[in-house]
This record gives structure tokens, C-alpha cells and sequence, in this order.
């Protein structure tokens, strides 16, 4: 781990970007240019005091996850996320593969829908961006554990994931997890991801395992979504898809018809929020 070459590339990372490159409001007249240690501790989802020590060069190696949240909080190009993981000694990840990294075009993208909940997406299923009406609406999941990350597995080994959808609509959503994650692992037989997230859900989830044995396939697409919010209360919003094929992503954007008692309630949701009644889950 080239803890000087790390430090200094952290810091020339920070220092060329605008809060509103990264969806964040300019807030006061500013010293030096660029972001501040929080504000990209933040974007990463790490502590304050573990990114200082890593700019100091002090810090503890960092783990391909937590490489992975630099990159996407830097809005690093793949040359540069590459470059980050041989600083700290690993190997970057397979570009053919689904990758953890967020091409900065689409995070840009999702940080102008300030007014849609929106959030970037694997095709199996693994969040990774979310903008601030996408916390508020399905919660916050970068405060999770990396496992407790994916909307699949939530879905079918964790209760609280269902509450955020009215009772009648689950089997609706059971099928459409189970059938898209179908066509991802026939689509990348040779990754090791699609293949361990089934094993791992026939094994754990009886629901899952009779649904896989009905052989539906079917892709994320754009459809009509009601969400259980526990402060504005059900909404209705239209589910949009948009895929960045290269990288195997997903961005979901859900959008509410102007008139309607939805749209009305997701402007609210927009005043309120991210707060302790936010539901835990999130869904795609």
C-alpha cells in the first residue's frame, strides 16, 4: 500500500470538485476549492476520522468495498478507480463483469433528479447511488452492511424490506426478483455473483425456491410501483429503467404524475426527508 501516493491522490480527488459536481448545495463562501474531508467521508459512507488518516497517511488499508465508495464519492473514470486499487495493493475489478463502480456521466445524472427518487442499481440487484429522495422514499442503504445491500436478498430474508409495499402487491414482486435474477445468471454463466445470490436464496427462502422452480424470466421494466411510506403514506409513482449495458447498471427512477395525490405526497417527501420513520428497506 502506497500510503504517500494514496494520500496525495485523496486529496487531489477533493480538491477539483464542486459540491454541486456531487448533488450537494454550494452552502458558505468556501477558503480553499473543492470538497470538504466530511463531505466525501459522507459520499463514501465511512467516518470522518478514518478518511483524515487516510489523507494523512495513516490510515488502515482499505477494503475493495470501501475503494469502491471512494471511487463513486470521487466520481473516479475507471482509469482512475483502477489506479486507487494498485495504490492500496489490489487488483481492480473485471470490466466485464458487474463492477461496483459507478461511471461518473450516470452519477451526474442522478444527482440532477433532485425532485425523483432515483438510484443506480446492478442487474442482480446490489445499490449502489442513491440520491436524497431515493433515502427518503426506501431508506438509506449505504448505512448497511454490504451484504444488506442487495434488493433480492432483502427482499425474501428481510421483513422489514416488505413493509414499504402494500401486502397485495408482494407476489407481484417476489416474481419479478426471482425471474429477473433468472435471466441474469443464464446471461453471465461464468460469474460467480448471479450463481452464489441463487444458491444462497434457494437455500434460505422457501418462497424463493418454489418461484425458481417455475423458470420465469423476465428484466427489470418499467412499470406502475405503490410504496408504504410510514410519513406521507402510499404512493403511486411510475417506474422508469435505464441500463448502461457495459456495466451491468440500472438507473430506476420513480416519478409521480403532477395532480395526483402521489405527486403531491412525494413533494412533501421531499420536504420531510430522510428521518428515523424512513423505512429500512430498499427496493428497485
Amino acid at each position: 500500500m502506497n500510503r504517500a501516493e494514496l494520500a496525495d491522490f485523496l486529496r487531489r480527488g477533493r480538491a477539483r470538485l464542486e459540491p454541486s459536481d456531487v448533488g450537494l448545495a454550494p452552502g458558505a463562501r468556501r477558503r480553499t476549492p473543492g470538497l470538504r474531508r466530511e463531505e466525501v467521508a459522507s459520499l463514501a459512507g465511512m467516518s470522518v476520522d478514518y478518511y483524515t488518516r487516510l489523507e494523512q497517511r495513516r490510515g488502515p488499508r482499505p477494503s475493495r468495498q470501501m475503494l469502491a465508495a471512494l471511487a463513486r464519492a470521487l466520481r473516479l473514470t475507471d482509469d482512475e478507480r483502477d489506479h486507487l486499487f494498485h495504490l492500496v495493493g489490489e487488483e481492480p475489478p473485471r470490466r466485464d463483469a458487474a463492477s461496483a463502480h459507478v461511471r461518473p456521466g450516470l452519477l451526474l445524472v442522478l444527482d440532477r433528479l433532485y425532485d425523483s427518487p432515483a438510484q443506480v442499481v446492478t442487474d442482480c440487484g446490489e445499490v449502489l447511488a442513491q440520491n436524497a429522495l431515493a433515502k427518503a422514499l426506501v431508506g438509506d442503504a449505504s448505512v448497511r452492511p454490504p451484504r444488506e445491500r442487495n434488493l433480492t436478498r432483502r427482499f425474501f430474508l428481510d421483513p422489514a424490506a416488505r413493509a414499504l409495499f402494500p401486502p397485495e402487491d408482494l407476489p407481484a414482486h417476489a416474481r419479478d426478483h426471482v425471474a429477473n435474477l433468472r435471466a441474469v445468471a443464464a446471461a453471465r454463466p461464468d460469474d460467480p455473483e448471479p450463481a452464489a445470490l441463487v444458491a444462497e436464496l434457494r437455500a434460505r427462502s422457501e418462497e424463493f425456491a418454489a418461484l425458481w422452480e417455475e423458470h420465469q424470466v423476465s428484466l427489470r421494466r418499467p412499470r406502475v410501483k405503490r410504496f408504504l411510506h410510514p410519513v406521507v403514506g402510499l404512493l403511486e409513482l411510475e417506474c422508469e429503467v435505464l441500463l448502461a449495458h457495459q456495466s451491468h447498471h440500472h438507473l430506476i427512477i420513480h416519478t409521480a404524475r403532477p395532480g395526483t395525490e402521489s405527486h403531491d405526497r412525494l413533494r412533501l417527501l421531499g420536504v420531510v426527508g430522510v428521518q428515523d420513520l424512513a423505512p429500512q428497506g430498499a427496493p428497485g
